[in-house]
């Protein structure tokens, strides 16, 4: 088969990685990919919003799947575009990735279909917007308020408001379009949830659903989830708070009750759902969703799973799921990620710095470098193109046997404009030290 993949991040290297070792991937191509994908994929010059292009480069290359990797092709309506030319694809229509395209969609489903989540408001008035901040915090003195951009901004459309002059302040310029321009034309105002956050992934094809597995994000740019929310600093896999009874909840409480009612509203969900969730004294409440695999949960994910990638993605998209349910199956390890990201990231951050090492770094058993914004120069040298640019992935038999060969390898790449937070996993490792 020949495959497209669309997208230029760590997901979609780890994506290239895992589909390359299908013995049914007879050609792979990236489009735009990174330096990484190369090891694995044909780089295409065409930028994952490029709709035209990207379906008539399948047209022309007679492509048997598109496997798409971030949001925004997705709320173009790119798997629709697809589907008119009768080329299979990975990823929901543009209707059904409003789940993630809308936040003000995704929280009326939810009311609808009875899905656990936060109380919430949705207002393009700011005045309307005010008043029920006022109520918030009439309710509740001492809770944040959470004030969301309904559209795209890149992981970063979420304030949460610690007084109400703070929240009408991220209202006010959230309206305004001074903070994510069109992404902001409306809000969603929400109720704080006080709990641990965990993110789950099932496959969905329509009908059926898949259940995956769990991952814990660490999305501020700094040590102790300190600084600004970023796009992710690493992740791992599965989530320490994660038990068989709570997993149970989430599929039977709410990944199901999102299928079924996508299916009832007639824009049925195709594709990956990541719920982002909030473990409230041990119940399940949706965050977000997103309709795609994150990055970089996908990273530790694909280090996981057992399975030929290509396959299951394919019944995803030909609607037969429950042909796969007996070839996915996870690894007993625990994966880690640590993102490497430019200084000055997720702010202005310089590039095409040089970085040296990832080779080495390669060599260490149960060792993969995932690349994100990376690039080559005109002497085919390493360059970082991006915020984000490296993601280091490490199996071990313990989240600390991970943790600590994923730094081991962390250690061995010489990029001096580049940081990384030094605690990933940090929740699990204080859990199982006060289990000793």
């Amino acid at each position: 088969m020949k495959i497209l993949l669309v997208g230029s991040g760590g997901r979609e290297h780890a994506l290239a990685w895992g589909l390359a070792q299908s013995d049914q991937c007879s050609a792979l191509y990236c489009a735009p990919g990174n330096a990484g994908t190369e090891e694995c994929a044909e780089r295409v010059d065409i930028g994952a919003e490029d709709v035209d292009a990207l379906v008539n480069f399948a047209k022309e290359k007679v492509i048997d799947l598109v496997v798409i990797g971030p949001e925004a092709p997705l709320v173009l309506g790119l798997a629709d575009r697809l589907a008119e030319e009768n080329i299979r694809a990975f990823g929901p229509s543009a209707a059904a990735a409003a789940l993630e395209g809308s936040k003000g969609f995704m929280k009326d489903l939810c009311a609808k279909y009875n899905i656990p989540t936060a109380s919430y408001g949705r207002f393009t008035d700011l005045v309307e917007a005010k008043k029920f901040i006022a109520a918030l915090k009439e309710k509740n003195t001492d809770a944040p308020i959470v004030v969301k951009a309904d559209g795209l901004a890149a992981g970063k459309g979420v304030i949460i408001a610690a007084t109400e002059e703070e929240a009408i302040e991220a209202a006010t310029d959230m309206l305004s379009g001074d903070s994510f321009g069109a992404a902001g034309n409306e809000i969603v105002i929400e109720e704080f949830l006080d709990g641990e956050e965990l993110s789950y992934f099932a496959l969905a094809d329509g009908k059926t659903i898949l259940p995956l597995t769990s991952a814990q994000d660490h999305k501020r740019a700094y040590d102790g989830d300190q600084g600004p929310n970023t796009g992710g600093m690493g992740a791992y896999s599965p989530a320490h708070l994660i038990t068989p009874e709570l997993e149970e909840k989430i599929i039977s409480r709410i990944i199901e009750p999102t299928v079924a009612g996508m299916a009832a509203e007639n824009t049925p969900f195709t594709g990956v759902l990541y719920a982002g969730l909030m473990i409230v004294n041990g119940e399940p409440q949706l965050i977000e969703y997103n309709a795609r695999f994150g990055d970089p949960e996908c990273q530790p994910l694909m280090m996981r799973l057992q399975g030929d990638l290509l396959e299951i993605l394919l019944a995803g998209a030909e609607g037969r799921l429950e042909d796969v349910r007996d070839q996915v199956s996870w690894s007993e390890q625990t994966a880690l990620c640590v993102v490497m990201a430019t200084e000055g990231y997720p702010g202005s951050y310089p590039k095409n710095t040089p970085i040296k090492g990832t080779e080495r770094a390669d060599q260490i058993g149960g060792v993969k470098v995932f690349h994100a914004g990376t690039g080559k120069n005109e002497e085919g040298a390493l360059i970082s193109t991006g915020g984000r640019v490296l993601g280091i992935t490490a199996l071990g038999d313990t989240v600390e046997e991970a943790c600590k060969t994923a730094y081991r390898a962390v250690d061995m790449i010489d990029w001096p404009d580049g940081f990384c937070r030094r605690d990933i996993g940090w929740r699990a490792l204080e859990t199982s030290e006060a289990a000793e």
